[in-house]
């Protein structure tokens, strides 16, 4: 096998996918612990170089610790990996989506790296906050990479273009899976306000947000649903992706539900008076945390599902521009 030819950006693309999953679970799981101020200075690691910080003190010491010196390592080689795979992309890519969406993979890493950075320096949620929407925007676009770098990727492998007009199933195919895509994010970003609720937020604003949450889930469901009617007479491999993506969000409001009775316990009478804010549980269960950490990471992996069945049916233009020719370059 000839190493020059071989598909190296989608190689990297998927390893950066791999390895940003990893980082969102010790994300989640930081939250739920909320082990974020457990290294009180930064980037330095207790006054070490956080790369050099010994590794039996991290592996074996506190549990709040090894969350939040394992979220700092496993962030640091994201970026190495983006910065890879940057150079990478623009030395053998001719692809404007696959380019553009390398730099913004660049630019989001170094955000999301500072914003980690500032939570701990000023200790402040409304960070943490941000921080939490900016992570699953950088993992959506990381799995965009991996996707479009797929040398068997191609538009018509989902979609047919008709050449009658387009029947209410492609609608609804192009529909959902563009919706699915924004739903699935903004649930990410609300859910993530109810990770970081303040101790003196108003019973009043967390009925909102609840609200807000549980309209969202159902507007995800329906989208996750109909994206999979839409594909139901195709056997292709979006079919099996949109019914994987309906399965998937099936068992996320699941989740959700069991992530709402370890949290806030369970409700007396459903509405509205159930959705008062009562004591929230610091020290959750272990069981606790699986499905709270759970309910999180599952959201962000059927983003990334959603973006890959968004690009698959068409949703992005990968069109590579041909190359011109010498007389073509000099009437340019």
């Amino acid at each position: 096998m000839n190493l020059l030819s071989f598909n190296w950006s989608h190689l990297i693309s998927c390893l950066l996918v791999a390895v940003t999953a990893v980082l969102l679970c010790f994300g989640a799981l930081v939250t739920t612990y909320e082990a974020a101020m457990a290294v009180p200075d930064w980037p330095a690691t207790y006054g070490r170089n956080m790369f050099l910080f010994p590794w039996a003190e991290w592996l074996w010491g506190p549990w709040d610790l090894f969350l939040e010196h394992g979220h700092r390592l496993l962030g640091a080689l994201v970026g190495m990996i983006s910065l890879v795979l940057a150079a990478v992309v623009w030395r053998t890519s001719r692809s404007p989506a696959v380019r553009a969406l390398t730099a913004a993979a660049v630019v989001l890493v170094i955000v999301q790296g500072l914003l980690g950075g500032a939570r701990v320096l000023l200790d402040d949620k409304t960070v943490a906050k941000i921080h939490a929407c900016t992570g699953p925007l950088f993992f959506a676009v990381a799995v965009a990479v991996a996707t479009l770098t797929r040398s068997s990727a191609r538009k018509a492998e989902a979609v047919e273009l008709p050449s009658s007009p387009p029947g209410p199933r492609s609608i609804a195919a192009r529909v959902g899976a563009a919706g699915l895509v924004i739903a699935s994010y903004v649930q990410l970003v609300a859910g993530a306000q109810l990770r970081h609720l303040d101790a003196s937020i108003d019973p009043i604003t967390f009925r909102w947000l609840v609200a807000f949450h549980v309209a969202g889930a159902l507007v995800v469901a329906v989208l996750a649903f109909l994206l999979a009617w839409a594909h139901a007479e195709k056997p292709s491999a979006l079919r099996r992706w949109s019914w994987l993506l309906a399965a998937a969000v099936t068992c996320q409001i699941l989740l959700g539900i069991s992530a709402w009775v370890v949290s806030w316990g369970l409700p007396n009478g459903l509405l509205p008076a159930s959705w008062e804010l009562s004591q929230p549980i610091l020290a959750r269960s272990t069981a606790g945390a699986v499905v709270v950490t759970g309910h999180v990471v599952l959201g962000m992996l059927i983003l990334g599902a959603a973006v890959v069945a968004w690009i698959l049916g068409g949703g992005l233009d990968t069109e590579v521009p041909a190359r011109r020719t010498a007389a073509e370059r000099a009437f340019a």
